[in-house]
């Protein structure tokens, strides 16, 4: 059985319906709460990588463990071991690569948010043939502002380029939540949204009304993110 290490980086941000996606496919996953402390390898023998979402850029010092989760994907990438970076992690694949990240760029994305797959997608292994527009949960303010050199471009949004990338033949970074749905949303502090001057209601529903083709699409992506690493 293949094994996927997974780094969650807060309490909150666990791989969610997306782990599960990976587990029915028959991979098995290590999730490492590194936000808590527990340490990480700097070289993984797993046949995968997971690096999810967190209220940081990719080099914070607030936040020490990801000097170690740099490493850990740096390593990875240079091996050619599948990774798949989440929001956070999608940064910090962008970032040991050689590309740019911004913290408070250009207009915030939260909800149930509109993406367009570009022509570089076509024979992407996770992304090829997938709906021209498709929508995923967006909850970020900082950004990738350049890609790596030679990454392939996938995907973009109106507010937000960099959606989602290739870095070589086995690695994907993507602003957006895959693992994340609807009841995600519900979950969000209602003060919160409403200071940002946002309708919490709105939110949900959107998401709601936008669930089951979006879960659809990131269902497949994982599927096939998981043959890539059984690969």
């Amino acid at each position: 059985m293949a094994r996927v290490l997974v780094v969650q980086n807060h309490a909150g941000g666990g791989p969610g319906r997306f782990g599960a996606w990976l587990a029915a496919e028959g991979l098995s996953l290590d999730v490492v709460h590194a936000y808590a402390g527990a340490p990480l390898p700097r070289r993984t023998g797993h046949a995968g990588v997971v690096v999810l979402g967190g209220g940081f850029l990719p080099d914070d010092e607030r936040a020490p463990w990801l000097a170690p989760t740099r490493a850990l994907v740096a390593d990875a990438v240079e091996r050619g071991t599948a990774v798949f970076g989440i929001c956070l992690g999608g940064q910090l694949l962008a970032r040991v690569a050689g590309g740019t990240v911004r913290g408070d760029h250009g207009e915030p994305e939260y909800g149930s948010t509109p993406l367009s797959l570009r022509a570089e997608a076509g024979d992407d292994p996770l992304f090829r043939r997938l709906p021209s527009r498709v929508t995923a949960v967006e909850h970020h303010k900082d950004a990738v502002t350049a890609l790596p050199p030679g990454a392939a471009w996938l995907m973009e949004s109106e507010r937000c380029p960099y959606q989602a990338f290739r870095v070589g033949g086995r690695a994907w970074g993507v602003q957006f939540h895959p693992e994340a749905g609807a009841d995600r949303v519900r979950g969000w502090d209602a003060g919160r949204m409403r200071a940002r001057g946002l309708d919490p209601a709105e939110l949900t529903r959107r998401a709601e009304r936008d669930e089951p083709a979006a879960e659809a699409v990131w269902h497949e992506v994982a599927r096939r993110f998981a043959a890539v690493v059984a690969s």
